[in-house]
């Protein structure tokens, strides 16, 4: 259990610096952001308390907000995907799989992960730019901030699967 603390919070704080060091600053065409840090709260382990996992994903909502500054924007946002991922996670494992089951490309299935891992992303990225606009006035700017930002999102979190998996 130490192990698995150690490294959670090494992946949190590696996660943490590469958004606010190198990700905060790529603007694809003035709308896609990458927003790597989700991967975090895809990858929470199945037998981690709920509270836990809410916990894990508010701190790093806040560590987030406090670099980016997007006040209460990204925890908000990363906090309900934590509130959301142990429930949603059970719909996609097998019955006979093993209580510390780690979401991954590996463990579900390449297909499962990508609809797993695509979902909660793009919830995200919904709840974010949601909150971060709090209007519709421009609903066609919001709308490809969603899709660029998800489809960027979820093209690094594939590539990091398929490095990981090797």
């Amino acid at each position: 259990m130490t192990f698995e603390l150690i490294k959670r919070t090494g992946i949190f704080i590696a996660l943490c610096l590469m958004q606010a060091l190198v990700l905060n600053r790529i603007h694809l065409f003035d709308c896609a952001t990458p927003l790597l840090y989700v991967y975090f709260a895809i990858t929470i382990p199945r037998n981690h308390p709920k509270w836990a996992v809410l916990l894990w994903c508010f701190l790093l909502g806040l560590a987030i907000d406090t670099f980016s500054n997007t006040p209460g924007v990204a925890s908000a946002s990363l906090t309900l995907i934590g509130a959301i991922q142990p429930y949603y996670l059970e719909l996609f494992i097998p019955r006979e799989a093993t209580e510390d089951l780690v979401p991954s490309a590996s463990e579900l299935g390449t297909m499962k992960y990508s609809f797993y891992a695509g979902t909660l992303i793009i919830l995200y990225c919904l709840a974010f730019f949601t909150l971060e606009s709090f209007n519709f006035f421009n609903w066609l700017q919001w709308l490809e901030c969603v899709g660029g930002s998800a489809a960027l999102t979820f093209v690094l979190i594939l590539t990091i699967e398929s490095v990981r998996k090797k």
